[in-house]
């Protein structure tokens, strides 16, 4: 029997971070990379003062009431929204993300989404693909125009920040967004930015990009409603969280014309995705890509390690979402 500490990590991950874990405790990894049902990943919890998790595993009360050994859950990733943080708080156990190391990664992924999207790319690739293309035309995959657009971005936290930044000065968009709370006017001046009220964002923006973190109150932040309000040209890009967009409401305003197209990297309880969406053809689909650049899911991989190696043998944490926890 081992008398390190025990540590769990749910999900494949790069081995030179489990060789990173593994200095330190006795780790349970999952490299073939299966997904385990609920009742799996508890038992394999069991002893466990430490998990390393990705979006996909639900810490809840549940959860912490079967495993009252566990003290610090590290998700590979900025966003929580699967973690119950009133009930991690609660029982003491500390909560850290994975922020800043994805934020320039994101962003350029958001702003390719938003060109893919307005210039109808993937619908031409399709289109040649299938072999369709038989003759040049006027208006063929005609979308709309990026530079000296409006750039609407409702969450204006570090990775709207740097979407704003590569709207204003790569491509003289102007830039509008709102947020719970306004920026700082250094902050503003840098990304060229204008605050404004939420129907305000939505009437005038040429491209509509959602960055906001996920939560019960956001559920649906963009349903039908919205989407009316929105021009007829204009676009949606969602890089933050599924649930954040009625996906059904987005399914129907696409096919009829309520909005010109939309981009999305996250679905409501994906990775299914509404059928609607896949029958449609002014969407262009990726699959939850929004950090996937090798470098930045090493960064992210690395700074949950650390998270747990610096909590557990120092009673430490980088990036706490509970900060609570560490003050006890």
């Amino acid at each position: 029997m081992s008398d390190k500490i025990k540590v769990v990590v749910s999900r494949a991950i790069f081995d030179d971070t489990i060789a990173q874990l593994a200095q330190h405790f006795e780790v349970v990894s999952n490299q073939e990379d299966v997904l385990w049902s609920r009742e799996t990943f508890i038992a394999k919890l069991e002893g466990a003062q430490g998990v390393f998790t990705t979006a996909a595993e639900r810490i809840d009360d549940e959860l912490l009431a079967a495993c009252p050994q566990l003290r610090i859950c590290a998700n590979m990733g900025v966003g929580y929204n699967n973690f119950d943080v009133a009930a991690m708080t609660a029982r003491g156990v500390l909560g850290t993300n994975a922020p800043g190391v994805l934020t320039e990664t994101t962003a350029d992924l958001g702003f390719a989404l938003l060109m893919a999207t307005a210039r109808r790319i993937t619908e031409s690739e399709r289109f040649l693909r299938e072999g369709r293309w038989k003759a040049w035309r006027y208006d063929m995959f005609a979308g709309q125009d990026v530079h000296g657009s409006t750039l609407g971005i409702l969450g204006m936290g570090r990775i709207g920040q740097g979407i704003a930044r590569r709207g204003a000065h790569g491509f003289g968009m102007q830039v509008i967004y709102h947020n719970r709370s306004r920026l700082a006017p250094d902050l503003e001046a840098a990304c060229n930015a204008r605050y404004v009220s939420k129907d305000e964002l939505l009437a005038q923006a040429d491209h509509l990009v959602l960055v906001l973190p996920y939560s019960p109150a956001a559920h649906h932040t963009i349903g039908a409603a919205e989407l009316k309000q929105m021009k007829p040209t204009a676009t949606l890009i969602n890089i933050a969280r599924g649930g954040l967009v009625d996906d059904a409401a987005l399914a129907r305003a696409l096919a009829d014309g309520t909005i010109a197209a939309a981009g999305l990297d996250v679905f409501e309880g994906e990775p299914k995705v509404h059928p609607g969406l896949l029958s449609v053809p002014n969407v262009v689909l990726t699959t939850h890509i929004g950090s996937a650049s090798v470098p930045t899911r090493r960064a992210m991989a690395t700074l949950a390690a650390d998270n747990l190696i610096a909590y557990l043998t120092q009673g430490k944490a980088l990036t706490p979402v509970n900060l609570e926890v560490l003050a006890n």
